[in-house]
């Protein structure tokens, strides 16, 4: 690795900013996982097929979920690059652009699918249990209902975290939070609408975040922000620039989730025991994954500054900083979780071969997960943020299919490991995507990628 030569006198960050990007970046990344591990932890006093219903949907929801933030991210790089620049004024304006897309396409997306809700679930996982599939329809319809909340929401926070103000999008997590626990409660224990109550509590835990997050980023005094929001101004050249972004990390996203449900599928046909193995398993992943998340969301914003302002050099010196201390944090939750994983799978109320299962592939997953998650997923957004989109894109869609798709099947149903063969698809999908991501990063082509 070849040594840097900077001027640390002339960086456009000091380590207190980093500090005040990161540290609420992380709170608000646990505090987002939770809404979700609190719907299945919840819901697990109803029943294993409570916990497996909201598994299954949260695996389509994902899809939705990050094709939505993959819109939040373009937005969030444009208008990185124009602050970088010191262009504010078109930073606004790109904001503007941003929420009409947003808005657009997932008011289009939440209403196509709750017309074909139960047609949806039969067609992916037709196989499954009547009570599981009774379960997951429940919990399906507040959750499409609150996509365009959602979709906004993450928008506006994309904006705030590109001014470097994540404080704030720390605070809107807390909120939705204390609703969606407290909701929870009360619908599923109180009121005892299982697991349409954890559905109606995330519901309104997105929408009341959402509106309070509108106001936010409709107030003046902030650098971006979304100037006559009642006034219509369509600009397709700014469309173009969100979107030069925001479809290849959108493809990315949709075809890798799209290999995510597949795999769900083939988990299903495994049995109910795998499939509520795997919803601990992707629960308490997402936890081990939380520092390389919110390190991730924060070199859009610094690394996107320096590509803005032309300094590649500030953005390769970030980028190696950053990496360094999502090991760090990494190998720490890493750790926790490997030793904890029988009290956590204990939690969900599992059958006995569901949580012996769970504690394996968690076990199992942790090692995996520090030794190369951040290379393959923390990485890749150094590269989106300095526009190189589509060489991510590639080598994530071929890296899904080739790899942990195939291989999910041939590992887990031909050779008969089950749930087991198709983690270690998973890993090797990992490496592979590291190893091009690496190469990438160190040879420099992102570089030379212009976004604005």
């Amino acid at each position: 690795m070849r040594p840097l030569k900077i001027d640390k006198s002339e960086l456009m960050f000091d380590s207190r900013f980093l500090k005040s990007l990161i540290i609420p970046l992380l709170i608000e990344t646990l505090l987002s996982v939770t809404i979700g591990l609190m719907d299945t932890i919840m819901v697990a006093g109803v029943g294993e097929h409570a916990v497996s219903g909201v598994s299954l949907i949260d695996s389509i929801s994902a899809l939705f979920i990050f094709l939505f933030s993959a819109f939040a991210t373009g937005g969030a790089v444009v208008a990185s690059q124009y602050l970088g620049k010191k262009e504010p004024e078109n930073a606004r304006y790109s904001a503007k652009q941003l929420m009409y897309l947003s808005i657009g396409f997932s008011v289009a997306v939440s209403a196509l699918l709750f017309v074909f809700r139960t047609q949806v679930l039969h067609l992916i996982y037709g196989t499954i249990d009547a009570d599981v599939m009774d379960s997951a329809v429940m919990y399906f319809e507040p959750i499409l209902i609150s996509f365009p909340f959602l979709a906004v929401l993450n928008s506006a926070n994309a904006l705030f975290r590109s001014m470097g103000k994540s404080r704030i999008t720390m605070i809107v997590s807390i909120i939705m939070n204390v609703i969606n626990v407290t909701g929870n409660y009360i619908l599923i224990n109180i009121v005892g609408l299982e697991t349409l109550g954890a559905g109606i509590a995330s519901l309104a835990s997105r929408a009341v975040a959402c509106f309070y997050m509108v106001y936010k980023v409709t107030r003046p005094q902030e650098v971006i922000h979304i100037e006559d929001p009642l006034r219509f101004d369509f600009s397709l050249p700014m469309i173009r620039r969100v979107l030069r972004v925001a479809l290849p990390s959108g493809i990315e996203n949709s075809m890798f989730h799209i290999g995510k449900i597949l795999i769900s599928s083939t988990i299903a046909s495994f049995g109910t025991a795998s499939i509520a193995a795997s919803a601990v398993f992707n629960a308490v992943s997402t936890m081990a994954n939380i520092p390389g998340t919110a390190i991730g969301m924060a070199s859009v914003t610094v690394i996107g500054q320096c590509c803005g302002a032309g300094k590649t050099d500030q953005a390769e010196y970030y980028g190696r900083k950053l990496m360094a201390l999502t090991y760090m944090m990494m190998g720490a939750t890493c750790l926790l979780i490997f030793i904890a994983a029988k009290p956590l799978a204990e939690m969900y109320n599992l059958s006995a071969a569901a949580e012996a299962l769970a504690i394996e592939s968690t076990r199992l997953n942790m090692l995996q997960t520090f030794l190369i998650w951040p290379l393959a997923f923390t990485l890749p957004n150094y590269l989106r943020a300095a526009g190189d989109v589509r060489f991510t894109m590639f080598v994530s869609v071929a890296s899904m299919w080739i790899f942990r798709v195939l291989l999910s099947v041939l590992l887990g149903t031909v050779l008969g490991l089950g749930f087991i063969g198709v983690c270690w698809g998973m890993f090797i999908d990992w490496y592979c995507r590291a190893a091009f991501f690496v190469y990438r990063f160190l040879k420099g082509g992102w570089k030379t990628k212009k976004v604005v």
